[in-house]
């Protein structure tokens, strides 16, 4: 693998942010991390809670070619895989819940999202963030509406940051250029062994509006299919409620 190049910023707004802001001097592959992150983001602008030193905020920095390619908008699934082969080498069973929330125990303990930075016609690169709930107290999840959880709650101690990060991001590098040429269709058997909303009654967020039914499956280029009686959907965006 190539030497990554590592950025550590002791307080930022948010790792993608900066990242994007500063992506025509990054190198390919820098990893962008923060002791503290004060505007951390989700999909569909949703904010991620800062839990103070010792949780994991960063960003990748991805520049594989100069146009854009269809197999980098499931980045964030592969990211998402690898974050669940991390944490089950900690002992723990997550779940994915489309398209890319890692879960343990139903409770989410990461949040991931994919930023592509294009100016004019030219794709400079993408910025893939994630955000790790590694320690944190009961009481700091007081001021969150959604079920969460932690990993040093889930084993009952606390967690080595570094060495977390250090197998996160060496997960994501192992297999990286592998899935960049077959995109999707190179994790599905992972991510469909990991799923937990399959054959369910599902109702989905999008943009604008609604969509309900049964999770029947996801397609080869990662979207979700919901049925509904003779009607059948195919999601590429959308948060499951």
């Amino acid at each position: 693998m190539d030497e990554l190049r590592e950025i550590y910023l002791e307080n930022i707004d948010s790792t993608n942010r900066w990242a994007k802001n500063n992506i025509d001097t990054l190198a390919d592959k820098t990893v962008v991390l923060a002791g503290t992150q004060t505007q951390g983001r989700g999909r569909l602008q949703r904010i991620w809670v800062d839990l103070g030193k010792g949780n994991l905020f960063m960003s990748l920095v991805l520049k594989p070619a100069e146009t854009f390619d269809e197999h980098y908008s499931n980045l964030t699934q592969y990211l998402s895989v690898c974050l669940c082969k991390v944490l089950e080498n900690y002992g723990l069973n997550p779940e994915i819940k489309w398209p890319n929330d890692v879960l343990i125990n139903g409770k989410k303990i990461a949040g991931i999202l994919s930023e592509a930075s294009v100016r004019g016609t030219t794709f400079k690169g993408l910025v893939l963030g994630i955000g790790v709930n590694l320690n944190a107290k009961e009481a700091d999840f007081a001021q969150i509406d959604k079920q969460v959880t932690a990993l040093n709650l889930e084993l009952a101690h606390a967690v080595d940051l570094n060495g977390f990060k250090t197998a996160l991001v060496e997960e994501f590098f192992k297999n990286y250029d592998e899935f960049l040429a077959k995109g999707f269709e190179f994790i599905k058997k992972d991510y469909l062994s990991r799923a937990n909303f399959l054959d369910k009654e599902l109702c989905v967020a999008l943009i604008n509006e609604t969509k309900t039914g049964v999770a029947k499956g996801v397609t080869d280029n990662g979207e979700l299919i919901l049925a509904n009686g003779e009607n059948e959907f195919i999601l590429n965006i959308g948060d499951i409620l």
